[in-house]
């Protein structure tokens, strides 16, 4: 399996599940507990409850505390290459963006004109330990993870485009494939692709072996004993 190749129905998948259950399924996928490629910290949510973001990484940093000390010419034609390497195909792709001031950002590079603009693009989403702003009046369908809300853009401009980024832990190279909702973002390893969709239903087959008892009316301790025991044998 290619980089750029995704089958179209763990996309599909990937899409209706959220992020804890794709952290679950990876390590279900790799057989082992222990996979960390996630961030770290309560990260906010532009609209809680919108369906994961589900992509390959276009990453760039960003800074707003200070003016930049390059020229003018130079700080507007690499905002231009920027929206280019956002709509490098092919999708889907996810925005995934460093404010090196962290964590003391001020720009909100993430408000109403940035939110239609990479939305037009067709880009699925966007990620970033920075500041987002706008939610009364952002566009729907674009979720945004963030790790402030704030309502100044600062002295925002791009520094460098494409390279490695870190954001609240996590750290994402370019074409990575990123998953992420309201608790979080993960980068799912490419050797599990192939195994992620049956490593989901494995997730959900082992919860239900507590959650259905659990639900159930007449639930006590020894149902519970019994119940837990087959969930062990199973579970990673």
């Amino acid at each position: 399996m290619t980089q750029d190749t995704i089958p179209a129905s763990l996309l599909e998948r990937l899409r209706k599940v959220d992020t804890p259950t794709v952290c679950n399924a990876i390590e279900v996928a790799q057989g082992k507990r222990g996979f960390n490629r996630f961030t770290r910290g309560t990260m906010q949510h532009c609209r809680p409850g919108m369906p994961a973001m589900v992509g390959r990484a276009r990453t760039a940093r960003i800074a707003g505390l200070a003016p930049p000390t390059e020229d003018n010419a130079t700080i507007k034609a690499r905002r231009l290459a920027y929206f280019r390497a956002m709509a490098r195909g092919p999708g889907p792709t996810v925005a995934v963006i460093e404010d090196v001031d962290y964590p003391d950002c001020i720009a909100g590079w993430w408000g109403e004109v940035h939110v239609a603009v990479h939305k037009g693009l067709g880009m699925t989403g966007a990620l970033t330990n920075g500041v987002m702003r706008d939610l009364d009046v952002i566009d729907d369908g674009f979720p945004i993870l963030a790790g402030s809300i704030g309502p100044s853009h600062g002295f925002v401009h791009v520094r460098d485009l494409g390279k490695p980024v870190t954001i609240m832990g996590l750290q994402v190279a370019e074409d990575d494939l990123v998953h992420a909702d309201r608790h979080g973002a993960v980068v799912i390893p490419e050797d599990v692709l192939p195994a992620l969709e049956a490593a989901i239903d494995t997730v959900f087959a082992n919860e239900a072996i507590i959650l259905g008892p659990a639900r159930e009316p007449g639930f006590t301790i020894d149902t519970l004993e019994a119940a837990w025991a087959r969930f062990e044998a199973r579970r990673t």
